[in-house]
């Protein structure tokens, strides 16, 4: 490689880590006599530049971590300075190499998608590195002494210094345990690193894929995870990430279904903390800003920690954290591009404890903090644009919610939870209100806004909506509409015409019918799932095309409370109307799925989505099948609709990549997909247990679908609980017939490894059908042919009799079984033709 070629890559390197001018972190108000150990510590872990007496000429080195093979075959390189004793980095500059094989063909797949190669072979010319453990003593015997340190040394340490923020927080948890205990003792429990806790970070400038990150850590589910920054075509800035995963060991005996499965599913952990309980006071101040105090009740389940983390958002000063009483240290970071928090928007709070964690200890958490995370949409309209982040939180996980809100006159307050009595009167003539969570709930939130309330019942579950005259101020007008005189009004050529055009619409005329949407829904739902989860459902309009539904409160879009003729005049049209009419029964839906249960981590966060919008359909299904219908050819047709660059949404990966499918390739993948998808997976499912109980002769519950019975058996089993992919199929094979027991066996495996985390959209067809008259019946033989399919794909495919009258009977369902799979069945005797699925059941192409 020439040297201007490398040159030119080196200025790119530099300009990407010139990205870094970041925000100062807000650290811990404890007065200043007394020693902030912790922030010292972070601040030299975030700022750590080289050490110019350790530069090296390196070469034929390696770096080794589960899957992960680096080599750094001739170069120069650079350690950075100690922190507490220890080499945390090291910037590289020469010619290396780094390999990962994806274990898998999902993960094979996806790093394909974005590199064109199924495994990661690729050069690169630097890289920065950073890690907790003893990668500076593995490279020792593989480095030389270097006459040209100097000059290394003064072009890349204020690169190494700007990288180093990205990684600080992670080794705080690191080096962490190394702080002395706040009474200065030296007997402390957590001296010395974990030995389970290793953590290596790579950011390469590869000569082919430009600059991404190589991860390992040891500490989380999924080990090991490649990915990239990047900007979409329409300017929207992306986190791709190409493969991440659990190495696990497969025995080589292990079926091709459980080797698939046991190697995409990481094992679960226990959270090293558990919040029981939170009690929440907040002023809310509009149009932006919000003051709180937040207490949580915090069980400490395992020994040696002194930092936790929380999720509260950027936005958000926090001034004071106690523990148990006690002015502690804490840590407001903002998100750091190319962070796990970063891609999900969130920011990171963290809190040191003052001694090491003894482990199933309980302690009690105080924050103060204020900023402005309201937003001000006009008419009247407010949101809280940090709606998972306005208070301390470590993600989705059941808790006891009290919230107490204290807010001016004019103004109405809706939160998830019960109203409940306030123990003191609001302060300065303003309003107040208390809401307590009527069992544990993952998430609680608020909304504000100068509405007006509807209300209605649905036995006994009241249901609310919450409503503004207008929508918010940046609602897209309708065209305006030019009507021309017909020519028998318009005798001269200066006849007037028509104008007309469409005022805003006023979410208020919709309340009602909102309202009632979704009483019919809760009456639909407690039929089948059980008894709604709460006692109260409100509706809060939103700004945004985005609707959300927390526990016992629906952020409900503007979008939804439109008239037929205000969608049409927005060119809202065909079934993609019909499906925001569905959007106050699907947000329903989430009170059983995704509230009630909710899903384990990222791969399973598709069932809620799916489910939900598949519980709703069940209500459009037997109430307007055609309209049923086009919505399910609308996400097929979503999925197959081909880009500029060619591609299709089908293309972005599996239902099981979650929150990966959004992507710089794939803006729109995660709603086709999870939406999508997931809609018609359950679908496919639901259609093949009812075929198999109608048939099944032994079945004597036949009154009752088993796809119902299982989501019963599903709420009953599971409810505070989050689940895996794996759980919820477990419990839908308990209602597997023999019909539908793939090679005998009573299990979903051949779906959920094929369907599931598979993106196969095939296309069948019948041939050699043969019609042979036998004993007053007709024996049936032909072959289905599966195409545009993996060779493995298992399909259940319904096979219908056509009788003379044009009757169609359905004789059974037959395993697909990759390209070619025969069949014979017995047919009644007036059969004239077989038909494969004409009901359109399967995902297929048409």
């Amino acid at each position: 490689m020439t040297k201007v070629l490398r040159q030119t890559r080196r200025l790119a390197f530099v300009a990407l880590c010139s990205q870094f001018a970041l925000a100062t972190p807000v650290f811990s108000s404890v007065d200043a006599s007394v020693s902030k150990p912790a922030e010292a510590l972070y601040l030299e872990l975030r700022s750590v530049g080289l050490d110019p007496e350790r530069v090296y000429h390196v070469r034929d080195a390696s770096l080794e971590r589960s899957g992960i093979h680096i080599t750094l075959e001739d170069g120069t390189i650079a350690f950075t300075q100690d922190v507490m004793g220890r080499v945390t980095g090291a910037f590289f500059e020469g010619d290396g190499e780094v390999l990962l094989r994806p274990p898998n063909e999902v993960e094979r797949r996806s790093m394909s998608l974005f590199t064109g190669m199924a495994i990661l072979e690729e050069r690169f010319e630097t890289a920065y590195f950073r890690f907790n453990d003893d990668t500076f003593d593995q490279l020792k015997p593989d480095l030389r002494a270097n006459s040209e340190g100097h000059d290394f040394f003064q072009h890349w340490n204020e690169t190494a210094k700007n990288l180093a923020q990205v990684d600080a927080m992670r080794l705080l948890l690191s080096f962490g345990r190394l702080l002395p205990a706040e009474d200065g003792s030296s007997d402390n429990a957590a001296s010395g690193f974990d030995p389970g806790d290793r953590m290596l970070h790579a950011r390469l400038q590869g000569t082919e894929l430009g600059i991404f990150d190589v991860l390992y850590d040891s500490t989380v589910p999924e080990q090991v995870e490649v990915g990239q920054a990047r900007i979409s075509q329409s300017g929207q800035p992306f986190y791709d990430v190409w493969c991440s995963f659990a190495p696990v060991t497969v025995s080589p005996s292990a079926s091709k279904f459980e080797s698939v499965s046991q190697s995409e599913n990481a094992q679960p952990r226990e959270e090293p903390i558990t919040i029981r309980d939170y009690v929440i006071s907040a002023e809310i101040m509009p149009p932006k800003e919000i003051r709180a105090e937040a207490r949580l009740e915090v069980q400490l389940r395992t020994a040696a920690r002194r930092v936790l983390f929380f999720e509260l958002s950027r936005f958000l000063q926090v001034e004071n954290v106690e523990m148990d009483g006690r002015a502690i240290e804490f840590i407001h970071n903002p998100a750091i591009e190319g962070t796990q928090l970063a891609r999900r928007g969130n920011d990171l709070i963290a809190v040191i404890l003052p001694h090491p964690s003894r482990g199933r200890e309980e302690i009690q958490l105080r924050f103060v903090y204020a900023g402005e995370v309201l937003a001000d949409a006009g008419n009247g309209l407010l949101y809280v644009g940090a709606r998972g982040t306005w208070y301390p939180n470590r993600g989705l996980a059941m808790a006891n919610f009290d919230l107490t809100f204290q807010y001016p006159e004019g103004w109405t307050l809706v939160a998830t939870g019960k109203p409940a009595s306030v123990s003191e009167p609001a302060k300065n003539g303003e309003k107040q209100s208390r809401w307590v969570s009527e069992r544990p709930i993952p998430v609680a939130g608020f909304d504000l806004g100068k509405y007006r309330m509807a209300s209605l019942q649905a036995g006994n579950v009241t249901v609310e909506t919450y409503a503004t005259r207008g929508v918010e101020r940046d609602f897209p007008t309708a065209s305006v509409q030019v009507i021309q005189p017909p020519p028998a009004e318009s005798p001269s050529p200066q006849a007037p015409v028509k104008i007309v055009t469409a005022g805003n619409p006023s979410p208020t005329h919709m309340q009602v019918a909102v309202a009632e949407s979704a009483a019919q829904a809760i009456r639909f739902f407690a039929e089948r799932f059980g008894p709604f989860p709460y006692t109260r459902l409100a509706f809060t309009q939103m700004p945004g095309r985005e609707s959300q539904g927390w526990p016992s409160l629906v952020f409900l879009s503007s979008y939804a409370f439109l008239t037929d003729a205000e969608r049409e005049q927005l060119h809202f049209e065909g079934a993609r109307k019909i499906l925001q009419r569905q959007i106050p029964a699907h947000e329903t839906a989430h009170q059983w799925w995704g509230d009630l249960i909710s899903w384990s981590n990222y791969r399973d966060q598709w069932w809620s989505e799916g489910l939900a919008n598949y519980s709703s359909l069940m209500i459009l299904q037997e109430k307007d099948p055609a309209s049923f219908r086009k919505v399910m050819e609308l996400y097929r047709d979503d999925l197959m609709k081909k880009h500029e660059d060619g591609m299709s949404p089908i293309e972005a990966g599996p239902v099981t990549l979650g929150s990966r499918l959004l992507s710089s390739r794939f803006p729109e993948g995660y709603e086709a997909i999870s939406y999508g998808r997931g809609t018609w997976l359950f679908h496919m499912l639901r259609t093949m247990l009812n075929d198999a109980s109608a048939m099944d002769a032994k079945n004597e519950r036949s009154n009752e679908e088993p796809f119902v019975r299982a989501l019963r058996k599903l709420r009953e089993r599971y409810e505070g609980k989050s689940i895996t992919t794996r759980e919820l199929f477990e419990v839908f094979a308990e209602e597997l017939p023999p019909a539908l027991r793939y090679e005998g066996k009573q299990s979903l495996d051949w779906f959920l490894v094929g369907w599931v985390n598979g993106t196969a959209l095939p296309h069948l067809e019948l041939h050699n059908v043969k019609l042979v008259p036998h004993s007053g019946s007709i024996m049936v033989s032909g072959t289905i042919v599966q195409t545009d399919a993996p060779n493995d794909l298992v399909t259940s495919v319904p096979v219908y009799a056509v009788l003379a009258s044009k009757q169609q009977v359905l004789l059974g369902h037959v395993f697909a079984d990759g390209e070619e799979s025969t069949f014979h069945l017995v047919a009644p005797p007036k059969t004239r033709k077989i038909v494969l699925d004409p009901h359109q059941t399967i995902l297929t192409r048409p």
